[in-house]
């Protein structure tokens, strides 16, 4: 059994890859210890682009088998996505962010975890956001 400790830091390494082939790596050795994982990008500004944020995490959840079709795993899905953009809100306001959003799920816990670039011109920030559901 995976402790909701392990899935989400599946979620923040997934989040933090590089690259596809890197992502593909991770998603391979994290399933041989029963944990699924996706990862997305996004990139907007933030007012704008929370609710895309949000689809995106059910979607790409969705897309690689992490969770069914029912309103209880898309709802534990974009409650954990909702829960990792409120955790950085106050940095991101009025400006804009580009990033990945990493996703696991082993058991019952699924995790979204979104790494955000925070900019204006060349001055950035970087902030990580982390949520928690359990299914």
């Amino acid at each position: 059994m995976n402790s909701s400790k392990e899935v989400a830091s599946c979620a923040i390494e997934m989040a933090l890859a590089g690259s596809r082939e890197i992502e593909r790596e991770r998603r391979n050795i994290f399933l041989q210890n029963g944990i699924r994982a996706a990862a997305v990008d996004f990139g907007g500004e933030f007012i704008v682009s929370v609710n895309k944020l949000i689809e995106r995490a059910v979607v790409a959840a969705k897309r690689e088998g992490l969770i069914d079709n029912t309103h209880m795993d898309e709802g534990a899905v974009a409650g954990a996505a909702r829960e990792a953009v409120s955790e950085i809100m106050t940095k991101a306001i009025g400006l804009n962010v580009g990033g990945k959003i990493g996703i696991a799920r082993g058991d019952e816990h699924i995790c979204v975890c979104m790494f955000f670039g925070i900019g204006l011109l060349n001055l950035n920030e970087v902030a990580i956001g982390l949520g928690h559901r359990a299914i």
